[in-house]
């Protein structure tokens, strides 16, 4: 026993060191570049096959092999694709979604470029670089680990390094050469990825699909590491290894044996799962590129070509046709994607998972063996896999609630790969199980029919959740998630239906596709598979249903058509390219075009100028009538009679006109029509609405907030000056319930709402704008303010046209893009979607960053027509001079402290005598 303990122990340490190789390079590369290596996996499978191609193919000296291969090949690849992919991405503003799908579509591309030169086929003659016994290998992860620690912590290399981990532009400022740590850390990275894969290849399944993601599985050493501590990668992976190495000795018994030995062969999976799920997210940032552009509508053109293509396959036969039956199956698949990703701007890499469960679900009812339920026809089983499979999408929706960016892709991913190993390739699911066609609609060309059908039902539900209330919730989560809780958006909810829904769109699609198969395999829902289906709908347009039907003709009539691996390798090109064109290459072409035409546009000289002017004199221009004031609220007119002129907001400039997208910089002069200082308040306050006592916060050994109380009262404005780093900003979020304090409470008119998120405390009627404009860049101006009044305190029906009306915003700016506007008229947009959704406390944070001296004006005018209507207002403010001409009360901020509170004229006095006296 003892003996075999020993043999088992060794062949642990084995197979940790190779983990530990793969958590080591990981970890290198992210702390040296912010990006998590995706691709690692594949520079491993490319590597070992390099070696074999050299020692086997060519009769290369095996030292020589792994000399070029290590040495060369390696490092190489990770210079090129740093310089090449990853610099360039760096370079437009390093977007960590863009980032993370370039290093998806680097994965894409190397499988594919494996199965195009090699072949999809395993291979069991790789020659063997260090044999299988523990030391050897144990003993290159202990120099390297060594090695780089040493490097980071006494060279100055390594210093170099944490002051890029730390902030790369503030590195860069301090003459660091940025680029050059990130091309070491990928050679690196690159370098341990192709030891790696030298050293796995003799002792598993070498092809390109099973040594790419068994390698992709062992990322969970790095994950559990946090990213950044490699002894504790290092001691992770060898216990691992050990554990599931001494899990083999056990033969448990009875109807969960399969599952035990499965997680007991596993582990790395499993640590994976728990990684993933359960501890702290990992580079908690936004989720995907934003669409630059409100999205055009497809040409109606465009869906009559669509449609065509699509009944093409009825007059084909054979061999064609069999291929053409995959098409619609996998086009809802990929529209499972659209939701999930284009609309609802979430990270999904494991829609194969879901996928598949509809296609196995609907087998094991076709053939009565699902427990508890009876044999059902194979259209009824499709149904019901469906509904049963919808629920199970909570099981990446839930980790959506609190992660992002790539903490969320690392759980969808771990989930789709729990899935593949511990239900598709249990055999007590999947043995011997077949899947037919429905009644009536076994021949090809009837079930591409019934295809086409099911394909309709998939596209109408796309449609329904892009359109409406919830389309525009949807978008707004994905353009701006902070934005949409501040404008009442049930954000966990929101992000639940859209995994819920996705994967009832994944079930059907995999049933469909199965039943196009006539089986189940478990290969066609292979977690690999899940990053291509994910990359190709990113590359095509996200949130584009027509490049999700394309990219599912790319993917099977090239691979059909030609070599397999084509499709793969031409959508991974694409994916690195995807920070060029985040809205896909329908976008990218129209925008190309809008400025080729705009270049060919024939400009007139000055003396064409001067006859166009005397063929065609000008006509006087109306004056513009002031809009009159409608509705419940009489802001509007409140507004005009604090002297605005026609509406409260700026006139929106002609196309000829300049605009003032930038601030003019400077304060307002008297008489220049700025704000002037307020008299002391008279009337007595009323009792308030929004009170905050004894808030504590605190940052680390920080103190953010110290015992602060603050009322905020219905008719008056109360404006937060004070230093940066006063604690100005966290008590705003503390009111605005983006952040929970330690200790005290907020109440709202008596009711104790400091646990209550962001978007409930919308709909109860505090509402907040940001010093950062949080618009919905893909949606119009009036969208914009339709999901403020959708998801406010007061559903009316008026409130749109009416707050449109009074910011003027009613004309043609209304259906624009809210993103090509300039910064003033963004401000309107902003302050119009708050209003009307029916505030009765407003929570404005630096309000006039970005606006000029006119807009400024116009600004404190609605603010002060919003008091005289009852809002009780709290204004953060840099701007003393409008602070002075619309606050009651201002209260003075220092060190987490109100250390003064007053009328604007004495406090403001005060605080220009202490500047004087401090000489600031």
């Amino acid at each position: 026993m003892s003996s075999l303990t020993y043999d088992l122990t060794l062949a642990g340490l084995s197979v940790g060191s190779t983990a530990a190789l793969t958590g080591i390079g990981l970890i290198v590369t992210y702390r040296a570049t912010g990006v998590l290596n995706f691709a690692h996996g594949a520079i491993a499978m490319v590597c070992a096959y390099v070696l074999r191609q050299c020692v086997v193919e060519w009769g290369w000296p095996l030292w020589l092999g792994a000399a070029v291969t290590l040495l060369v090949l390696a490092p190489g690849l990770g210079v090129v694709l740093e310089r090449f992919v990853f610099r360039p991405l760096a370079v437009l503003g390093g977007d960590p979604a863009q980032t993370l799908v370039a290093s998806i579509g680097v994965f894409v591309l190397l499988v594919g470029g494996a199965a195009l030169l090699w072949g999809q086929g395993a291979r069991d003659d790789v020659p063997v670089l260090v044999p299988d016994e523990p030391w050897g290998q144990l003993a290159v992860v202990l120099v390297l680990a060594g090695g780089v620690a040493v490097v980071v912590r006494r060279t100055r290399f390594g210093r170099e390094l944490r002051a890029v981990v730390d902030d790369r532009r503030l590195a860069v400022l301090g003459g660091i050469d940025a680029d050059r740590v990130a091309a070491t850390g990928w050679a690196f990275g690159s370098f341990t990825a192709g030891v790696t894969g030298v050293l796995l290849a003799p002792y598993v399944r070498l092809d390109p699909y099973g040594l790419s993601l068994l390698v992709m599985e062992v990322v969970a050493v790095a994950v559990a590491a946090r990213m950044r501590s490699l002894p504790v990668a290092v001691v992770v992976a060898l216990g691992i290894g050990v554990a599931q190495s001494q899990l083999t000795r056990l033969h448990p018994s009875g109807w969960a044996e399969p599952l035990l030995q499965a997680v007991g062969t596993n582990l790395f999976v499993v640590t994976l799962l728990v990684a993933a799920l359960v501890l702290p997210g990992v580079g908690e940032r936004d989720a995907l590129p934003r669409t630059a552009t409100a999205r055009v509508p497809t040409p109606p053109g465009a869906w009559i070509v669509v449609l065509v293509l699509f009944l093409l396959p009825l007059g084909l036969a054979g061999r064609d046709l069999h291929t053409s039956v995959q098409v619609p199956a996998l086009a809802v698949i990929l529209l499972s994607l659209v939701v999930v990703t284009g609309r609802g701007g979430q990270i999904s890499l494991g829609q194969a998972a879901y996928a598949g469960l509809g296609a196995l679900f609907t087998a094991l009812l076709a053939s009565g063996r699902f427990p508890g339920l009876p044999r059902l026809p194979e259209l009824a089983a499709l149904a019901v896999a469906v509904v049963l499979v919808a629920p199970l999408g909570l099981l990446t929706g839930w980790p959506a609630i609190s992660r992002r960016g790539l903490a969320l892709a690392l759980a969808t991913f771990a989930v789709g790969v729990g899935v593949s190993r511990f239900v598709f390739a249990q055999p007590y699911a999947t043995a011997g199980l077949a899947l037919g066609r429905p009644a009536g609609f076994d021949g090809d060309r009837a079930y591409y029919v019934l295809e086409l059908l099911l394909l309709a039902v998939a596209l109408l539900a796309t449609h329904a959740l892009r359109r409406g209330r919830t389309g525009r919730a949807l978008a707004a989560m994905r353009d701006h998630e902070r934005g949409a809780q501040a404008a009442g958006v049930r954000v966990p909810s929101l992000k639940l239906l859209a995994f819920v829904a996705g994967a009832a769109l994944a079930a059907l699609g995999g049933a469909m596709l199965g039943m196009g198969l006539r089986a189940f395999d478990a290969g066609a829902y292979d977690p690999v598979r899940g990053l291509l289906w994910f990359a190709a709908v990113v590359v095509l347009g996200a949130d584009s249903t027509l490049g999700a039907l394309a990219a599912a003709a790319l993917l099977v009539g090239l691979d059909a058509g030609t070599r397999g691996g084509v499709a793969a390798a031409l959508v991974g090109i694409l994916a690195i390219l995807v920070g060029r064109f985040p809205g896909g290459p329908y976008e990218a072409l129209r925008t190309t075009v809008e400025h080729l035409r705009l270049r060919r546009t024939p400009a007139l000289t000055e003396a064409g100028m001067r006859a166009r002017a005397l063929l065609h004199p000008a006509e006087p221009r109306p004056a513009r009538r002031a809009p009159v004031s409608t509705g419940a609220t009489g802001v509007a007119r409140r507004a005009k009679g604090a002297g605005a002129t026609g509406t409260v907001g700026v006139r929106e400039p002609r196309d000829d006109e300049p605009r003032n997208d930038e601030p003019r910089g400077g304060k307002p002069r008297d008489g220049e029509g700025g704000p002037e200082r307020r008299p002391m308040a008279t009337a007595p306050a009323a009792a308030p609405l929004l009170t905050a006592r004894d808030l504590h916060v605190r940052y680390g050994g920080f103190t953010a907030l110290d015992g602060v109380d603050l009322d905020l009262s219905p008719g008056r404005i109360t404006a937060v000056v004070g230093p940066n780093g006063a604690g100005k900003s966290t008590l705003f979020h503390c009111l605005a319930g983006t952040l929970r304090p330690a200790r005290g409470t907020v109440r709202l008119g008596g009711r104790d709402i400091t646990a209550l998120p962001a978007q409930a405390r919308t709909r109860l009627g505090v509402a907040r704008t940001f010093q950062q404009l949080a618009v919905f860049p893909s949606l119009t101006v009036a969208e914009n303010v339709r999901v403020g009044a959708e998801q406010g305190r007061v559903a009316d029906p008026g409130a749109v046209e009416r707050t449109l009306r009074l910011f003027g915003l009613d004309g043609p700016v209304r259906s624009r893009p809210a993103t090509s506007l300039p910064t003033g008229t963004l401000r309107r947009v902003e302050l119009a979607r708050v209003l009307a959704g029916s505030p009765r406390v407003l929570l404005l944070d630096e309000p006039a960053a970005g606006l000029d001296t006119a807009e400024v004006a116009a600004l404190a005018r609605v603010l002060k027509a919003l008091a005289a209507d009852g809002t009780a207002l709290l204004v953060v403010e840099h701007d003393l001079d409008l602070v002075a001409g619309l606050a009651d009360v201002v209260q003075v901020m220092t060190a987490g402290r109100i250390v003064a509170s007053g009328p604007p004229g004495h406090i403001l006095d005060a605080l220009d005598v202490l500047e004087q006296r401090t000489g600031r």
